[in-house]
């Protein structure tokens, strides 16, 4: 089972009932906590801690947008009411222009009645519970399953992505590694050659001869950097394949393969070694920001 889930999604879905639709379309990006948004009519603003425990459950961090609109044909019956307060101050309006400028034509009812607001639909009171479980429920649920479909498609590409960087990181531990017996020999025979250039006819003393080559060569000991190293890259593949969200060990983990790289290139003092650790570290670096995308 895919155990990535990106943050990135978008999902739709909608719901009809007779005449009446609802239309939920939900949007996600990256975010380090979970903050959901949500557009509905203020009608319904009852059903927003429905609506919000519910996406909550599909998503535990990014910044989700959730817009809730219904479509098509009206609730109930149509009801309409008269503004008496809006129409008396058109009329009066209108009586001060007549009075100015056109004594002998009084303002009418049909004349009154054109203008906005007078004649208005009344607020029709619904039941959020049926509207939650006919329309709005089913809606939300077709488009968190949509946008979910888009996570795991996209999560898939990140984990296959971070995998084989995975593989050129653990190649340079690999390399560098079966590197560290020749350098030891090297800085040993190196060090013996500069001595006798230094001492020229004196004898060297094998037993401090053997001391300075014992702390050059646990100088280049990096045996525990590269069991650490090891033991984080087969725990990030571990995190790749479990269900539950491990977008922030991840990153704890790619900071840790920071740390003991940079930690190699300072205790190895060799070009092929800088070369190597440098490359793993780019790819750490990609690693890291496909990782603020994984939930």
């Amino acid at each position: 089972m895919n155990g990535v889930l990106s943050m990135t999604s978008f999902g739709r879905g909608e719901h009809q009932v007779g005449e009446r639709t609802w239309v939920a379309e939900i949007k996600s990006v990256n975010h380090r906590f979970c903050d959901i948004k949500i557009k509905l009519p203020r009608k319904y603003a009852g059903l927003e801690e429905r609506i919000r425990k519910l996406v909550g459950k599909a998503y535990s961090r990014g910044h989700i947008e959730v817009t809730l609109t219904p479509a098509g044909g009206r609730s109930g019956t149509i009801r309409l009411k008269a503004d008496l307060e809006m129409a008396r101050q058109y009329l009066n309006c209108l009586k001060q222009i007549q009075t100015e400028l056109l004594p002998e034509s009084p303002p009418t009812i049909d004349l009154l009645t054109r203008y906005p607001d007078i004649i208005v639909p009344e607020e029709q009171e619904e039941d959020l519970d049926a509207i939650w479980n006919e329309m709005i429920h089913p809606a939300l649920e077709s488009a968190l399953a949509n946008a979910h479909s888009m996570r795991l498609t996209e999560g898939s590409h990140l984990r296959h992505d971070l995998r084989n960087r995975l593989q050129i990181i653990t190649h340079s531990a690999d390399s560098i590694e079966t590197m560290i017996p020749e350098l030891a020999e090297a800085k040993k025979t190196a060090l013996k050659e500069r001595l006798e250039i230094l001492l020229g006819d004196v004898k060297l003393d094998e037993i401090r001869l053997a001391q300075e080559v014992a702390m050059l060569v646990d100088r280049l000991d990096v045996t525990e950097e590269l069991v650490r190293l090891r033991s984080h890259l087969r725990q990030f593949d571990l995190f790749l394949d479990q269900v539950e969200p491990n977008g922030r060990k991840l990153d704890f983990l790619l900071q840790e393969f920071l740390r003991e790289v940079n930690t190699l290139a300072s205790k190895i003092s060799n070009a092929e070694v800088a070369h190597l650790t440098v490359e793993a570290k780019n790819e750490i670096e990609k690693m890291r920001e496909q990782v603020q995308n994984i939930e």
